[in-house]
């Protein structure tokens, strides 16, 4: 694609780096095929192919509009596009570029520009998201069914499996009595504590299992993606130099990894080292943490299973990947193969490629397009009558929830409840 950026993107590092990223795409339309947004809207601009076009137009000086906004907000950022595109190009940074730059030009409506302040000062810090859910998740019942289902329910801590034997979890049980400890951090996160607090439990009792021990570092939290996503760019790095600040005291004493059970902030920490290259205080730790960081299936993938139970005979599992866990991170069919080599039976998903529409902040911002996507979804998942759906990210898990008759449970769960 040919490309003539104006003087005041050109000369710069995102200039340079969208002209690269432009230069690559040969317009073929690969990528339509297989975007959720297109296929919903049947509207070129809808789809990977003509939002590059819109991005193209604003580098080279064209006026854009909240016409142009709509359509990049429209974007899920599944990045499916890129799995399928013959030609390489990273559209997810692409679009990140643009949305960055338009919203420098384009002023939103205040109902929009208050909407992502409020999950730019709320869902990022535990302390404010968990009495909010709390509250709503107390007033459920009476609330109209419209908001009813968008409030995840109640998890208790110790529902999802039977309760571990003393010690164990806390690098006491198998993992102490190893010849050497291995050591890896893990991400709390945000609001995965308050909706689905058994999944860190149950990573760190399977990992135990396997002579890991997990840390959780102190004044670690939200990954950043939250305000990356919602006009808060700087806001989001202040949290991943946070993270990197309170792990690198860790990566040093030997931690071996930082595991991630939630697929989302997986794929965000693993561009901590591009988000942060220009920071001369942060750009060679950011670039350190991003290669340890690992998704709980990229450790266990290399381990012996063997001191875990095969599953119970006949359940039957449905795997949801996220698009982050197949797409932003590339670790498309890793968990799959985990669970049938523990012996789950896993059911076919129709389209298992597309989106189930949470998408981060985007079930809130997006409610509509989120919904209709989430109905196909939970459609497909439940076409093949399983047990229970299985998830990798807390987004997707508690978005399947508000729309399914079967349980869903985080695949590590399922797993540690064979441990």
């Amino acid at each position: 694609m040919q490309t003539a950026l104006a003087d005041f993107i050109r000369d710069t590092a995102q200039g340079r780096e969208a002209d690269a990223i432009l230069r690559a795409c040969v317009h073929c339309g690969f990528c339509n095929a297989t975007c959720p947004t297109y296929q919903l809207l049947g509207d070129e601009l809808d789809g990977p192919r003509g939002r590059i076009y819109l991005v193209k137009q604003m580098l080279e000086g064209a006026e854009v509009s909240r016409r142009t906004l709509a359509h990049l907000d429209r974007c899920l950022t599944c990045r499916n596009c890129e799995t399928t595109c013959p030609s390489g190009v990273q559209y997810g940074r692409l679009a990140d570029i643009g949305r960055e730059l338009i919203e420098e030009k384009v002023k939103r409506r205040w109902s929009d520009r208050f909407a992502r302040w409020a999950l730019r000062k709320i869902t990022p810090y535990p302390a404010r998201f968990t009495p909010l859910l709390r509250l709503g998740q107390f007033s459920r019942p009476l609330l109209p069914p419209s908001l009813k289902r968008k409030i995840p329910r109640y998890r208790r801590t110790a529902a999802a499996y039977p309760p571990l034997p003393p010690g164990e979890g806390r690098g006491e049980g198998i993992a102490s009595r190893a010849i050497s400890i291995r050591k890896m951090l893990v991400l709390e996160g945000c609001v995965q504590p308050a909706i689905a607090p058994n999944i860190n439990a149950a990573a760190a009792r399977v990992l135990d299992r396997l002579g890991i021990r997990l840390i959780a570092a102190k004044g670690a939290g939200c990954c950043g993606a939250v305000c990356h996503h919602t006009s808060g760019v700087e806001e989001g790095l202040a949290f991943a130099r946070r993270n990197i600040d309170a792990w690198w005291p860790h990566t040093e004493s030997g931690c071996e990894a930082i595991v991630m059970t939630a697929s989302g902030c997986g794929a965000h920490v693993k561009e901590y080292g591009h988000l942060l290259q220009a920071d001369p205080n942060y750009a060679a730790r950011a670039r350190r943490v991003s290669e340890l960081t690992k998704d709980i299936s990229e450790i266990l993938a290399g381990q012996d299973l063997s001191a875990l139970k095969p599953a119970e005979a006949g359940m039957k599992v449905v795997f949801h990947s996220p698009c982050t866990l197949q797409h932003g991170q590339n670790l498309n069919g890793v968990v799959e193969g985990i669970l049938r080599g523990l012996g789950f039976t896993l059911t076919p998903v129709p389209d298992a490629h597309l989106c189930c529409g949470s998408a981060g902040t985007y079930s809130i911002l997006q409610p509509e397009l989120s919904q209709r996507l989430l109905k196909n979804k939970v459609d497909a998942l439940q076409s093949g009558h399983p047990d229970v759906i299985a998830t990798a990210n807390i987004g997707c898990l508690a978005h399947l929830q508000s729309g399914s008759t079967v349980p869903v449970r985080h695949w590590v769960e399922l797993v540690a409840s064979q441990g």
